[in-house]
């Protein structure tokens, strides 16, 4: 459930900011509504973040366990990463003048061993020395006009030194020679190589100094949440709205005020406390205009999905629906199909397994992540039981004891049978592919029912519930639609009559009625007439609505197309690895090809269901609620910052 919530704005004496804030945040039952703090102090405060954050990445990189983890304060946590910080920028400018250094030896290379200063004292005693490289073919042409020293020729081109002699017309060619002149370093050989050594020992000093603060690493992360807190202090301290108040011709009187929401269980509380400290306190119910956090509330099974909504980071709104159980009970069954594999499902347990075992030796509590992912082994095992799908293997490589398990409509063991319903008296049959496509367009028909549901059970004192019941006639008939058009229309006509009733031609009427009913009551607001008028105005989306509907059942066929997909990958798998097996030579490759192909299988799947599976959760689903999830966690101001 949504946990109720109360809007409440506290109004202050303005002389009181800090001491008010401090005994909010020591209650901690009140979330303060977003403001936009500023000063100074702040933003000292988040560039002491920026530092501690800094150097924190920097540690986390080099963290070793068996170092143990020194307590310090913040203040030496600041002053250890300032530290760290320089001797960071120092190890870049390092790397960067010992790239530039390499690249410059590699430039060289070819000339062998250059000391520019040995050239500049033979230039001073009269002889200058100039280096060149040019093509073949143009220092062919050079002829004796000036004197050059040859010293490596490739096919195309020539490295030569050139002593300029004072000959007629040498100047002139030296001119023409600047493009292939080769440019001089200013250091010699020797001398790069040296520093570029001289960098590698500072370099290597650099990480050393930085690796002697890993111990301090648990204290910078606790001094960042400190900081974090006292920025959210700051924040609220400077961003309440002042105002200035005078009467009787007194003094002006400074007041603050700040709006915030409370858990409806806690109001007594807050109101207490506002009375033993003289605040000013207005109680009201939030509005759909209201930012209203959202807090969750179940029982311990149902929040177990908690850890998968909180990495989706999708959060309803205060007027949306906690859907928390239909959601676990409903990616549990995704999850399994999409996996499809009994085998999976195993491993998948033994790991968590082995998980949950290790923490709780080490007397910790078991994390719920570990708990939903044992819930989603147990659910992939289920539907490879269902199935008689393990490994990979066909159906006749396993035990008979696991094939009688399965469910024969959707079985694996009987894929070459063909399933003939009563009234097509064994003319027209389904395949056990068709029956699986039948089972994901019946879970889409009850997903997308319990939504509407429970949008009627909303509306129930309006007659708009009129319009949410005509919305279940469509989706009822159009799924009919559905089973002719996608899956068989020869098993399923539009003209089948069973028992005396038309089913087809129900179908068809229950999408007409309730297109109607929808089209007249989904807009109503107190008047039928206006409620019409809309629907005219939007008509085109309104038609477009029906189309939905046929995609969103449709869209459930995903399920059964992914998991076939993975069961064909694994059963590849198995057919390359095979005949490896039977080679004692080359079992090892064969065992080596198993776990990374059904591995790369498993992460495949892993993300099928992110993109699918939740997909039919958050979209189709939530669409049909008119959910948007819009909403923020409720956050209450208190001692410590929930990380």
């Amino acid at each position: 459930m949504i946990v109720p919530m109360k809007k409440v704005s506290l109004i202050i004496m303005g002389d009181k900011k800090s001491d008010t804030l401090r005994k909010l945040r020591k209650l901690g039952i009140l979330h303060i509504e977003s403001v936009e703090g500023s000063g100074r102090k702040l933003e000292e405060l988040k560039e002491k973040v920026a530092i501690l954050e800094s150097a924190g990445f920097s540690l986390s990189e080099k963290k070793n366990k068996k170092i143990k983890q020194e307590d310090i304060d913040t203040d030496r946590a600041i002053s250890a990463s300032k530290e760290i910080i320089a001797l960071e920028d120092e190890k870049k400018l390092c790397s960067a003048e010992q790239i530039t250094l390499t690249a410059e030896l590699d430039r060289l290379s070819a000339w062998g061993e250059l000391d520019p200063g040995k050239l500049n004292e033979l230039a001073g005693k009269g002889v200058d020395i100039t280096l060149y490289e040019m093509p073949k073919a143009e220092y062919a042409a050079l002829g004796e006009s000036v004197k050059t020293l040859s010293f490596q020729q490739t096919k195309n081109s020539v490295k030569f030194l050139l002593i300029k002699s004072g000959l007629e017309g040498e100047d002139e060619i030296v001119d023409s020679l600047k493009s292939f002149r080769f440019e001089l370093p200013e250091k010699s050989t020797a001398e790069i190589r040296q520093k570029i050594e001289a960098l590698n020992s500072r370099i290597k000093e650099i990480d050393e100094k930085i690796y002697s603060f890993v111990g301090y690493a648990d204290g910078i992360k606790k001094a960042v949440k400190a900081c974090e807190k006292e920025i959210e202090f700051e924040v609220y301290a400077t961003g309440m709205a002042n105002e200035s108040l005078s009467a009787d011709g007194k003094a002006d009187v400074s007041v603050s005020y700040f709006t915030g929401y409370v858990e409806e269980e806690n109001l007594d509380t807050l109101k207490k406390t506002a009375k033993d400290n003289s605040w000013g306190l207005l109680v009201e119910d939030p509005t759909e205009e209201d930012n209203v956090p959202t807090k969750l509330k179940n029982n311990k099974f149902v929040s177990l999905i908690y850890p998968l909504t909180d990495f989706l980071g999708t959060v309803p709104g205060y007027f949306e629906y906690d859907i928390s159980g239909w959601f676990l009970g409903f990616i549990l069954i995704f999850f399994g199909i999409i996996f499809g594999d009994g085998g999976y499902g195993l491993f998948i347990c033994a790991v968590t397994g082995a998980l949950i075992a290790k923490t709780v030796a080490s007397k910790k509590k078991i994390p719920p992540a570990f708990l939903l992912i044992g819930l989603f082994g147990l659910s992939t095992i289920l539907w490879g039981t269902l199935t008689c799908t393990w490994f990979g293997l066909s159906a006749d490589q396993l035990p008979v004891w696991l094939q009688k398990l399965s469910i024969p409509f959707i079985s694996n063991v009987y894929t070459d049978r063909i399933w003939y319903p009563f009234w097509t008296n064994g003319e027209y049959g389904l395949t056990t592919a068709q029956n699986l496509q039948i089972f994901c367009f019946s879970l889409a028909l009850v997903q997308l029912t319990v939504a509407h549901l429970k949008v009627a059970a909303r509306n129930r004192k309006s007659i708009k519930v009129l319009g949410d019941i005509g919305a279940m006639l469509q989706l009822f008939g159009i799924f009919y639609v559905v089973l002719s058009f996608v899956v068989n229309a020869q098993v399923f006509p539009f003209g089948l009559v069973i028992g005396g009733i038309p089913v087809g031609t129900v179908a068809l009427v229950l999408v007409i009625v309730g297109f109607v009913m929808s089209f007249v009551f989904s807009n109503y607001e107190g008047n039928i007439i206006k409620s019409i008028l809309t629907s005219l105005t939007n008509i085109v989306s309104v038609l477009l609505g029906v189309v939905n509907v046929f995609s969103d059942i449709v869209s459930y066929i995903r399920l059964w197309a992914v998991g076939l997909a993975g069961a064909a990958i694994s059963a590849t798998v198995n057919e390359l690895a095979g005949p490896l097996l039977g080679n004692f030579l080359f079992m090892i490759l064969a065992i080596v090809l198993l776990v990374f192909g059904h591995g790369l299988n498993m992460i495949l799947n892993v993300l099928s269901v992110i993109v699918h599976g939740i997909r039919l959760n958050t979209l189709e689903f939530s669409s049909h609620l008119d959910m948007s999830w819009s909403g923020h966690k409720f956050k209450p101001f208190e001692e410590e910052i929930n990380s």
